[in-house]
């Protein structure tokens, strides 16, 4: 029995590419200039991907600045928060503070896609990174999306989202419409395996009822 080889989605950046990307973040470096550090980086991981034999290739997610916040690049109606930013303004700010002393980074470093309007796609997701990726493997590659439920999770943020959608489930609809004609588009594009991640489950499965805010 043969088990197809993949990985998770990211993979580490370099020195160069944290700098990139911080110099982009504060408008010191056109897209096209990070563009290029980024897709030596990529470069790179696909290399050591094939030279370790692996079946479905990913792009490492080497052009994010994090796992999820990139949407805020994407979608209209959204606003990239840190989370020392939000404290004044979440539900539950004794528990967000607590939240944010458990972290193994500090909250002005972590930033949150925030939704502040109607969302709306601005351009794909990754349709583009998925037709870069292709250019350098013929094997089948996978592309990595936060799933749904983290989402809507950490994008809602009373103050900033209710006037937009007036309850969270309301803006749920929009973030899984967006997710589903992403993954049309997608499929189109070639993608044999589209992986949505949903690492915040692990608390619904194993925390109980929890009401408490989660970052990834």
């Amino acid at each position: 029995m043969y088990f197809p080889v993949t990985q998770v989605g990211s993979w580490p950046r370099s020195p160069a590419l944290l700098s990139a990307l911080r110099e982009k973040r504060n408008g010191r470096m056109s897209v096209a200039e990070f563009n290029r550090t980024a897709e030596d980086e990529i470069r790179r991981c696909v290399d050591l991907q094939h030279e370790a034999g692996v079946d479905y290739l990913v792009d490492g997610e080497l052009r994010r600045d994090n796992f999820y916040s990139f949407i805020t690049e994407k979608v209209e109606g959204t606003r990239l928060m840190s989370l020392a930013e939000m404290l004044e303004t979440v539900e539950d700010k004794a528990a967000f503070e607590e939240m944010l002393q458990t972290l193994d980074a500090p909250a002005f470093s972590i930033r949150n896609p925030t939704c502040v309007g109607k969302l709306q796609r601005r351009e794909p997701l990754a349709v583009d990174d998925l037709k870069f990726l292709r250019t350098l493997t013929d094997r089948p590659v996978k592309v990595t999306l936060p799933g749904p439920y983290l989402l809507t999770r950490a994008m809602w943020v009373t103050a900033y989202s209710v006037d937009a959608y007036g309850d969270k489930p309301v803006m749920a609809d929009d973030i899984v419409s967006i997710l589903r004609e992403e993954l049309s588009d997608l499929s189109a594009a070639g993608a044999e395996f589209v992986q949505f991640d949903e690492p915040v489950l692990t608390e619904v499965v194993h925390s109980g009822d929890d009401k408490r805010r989660t970052f990834m």
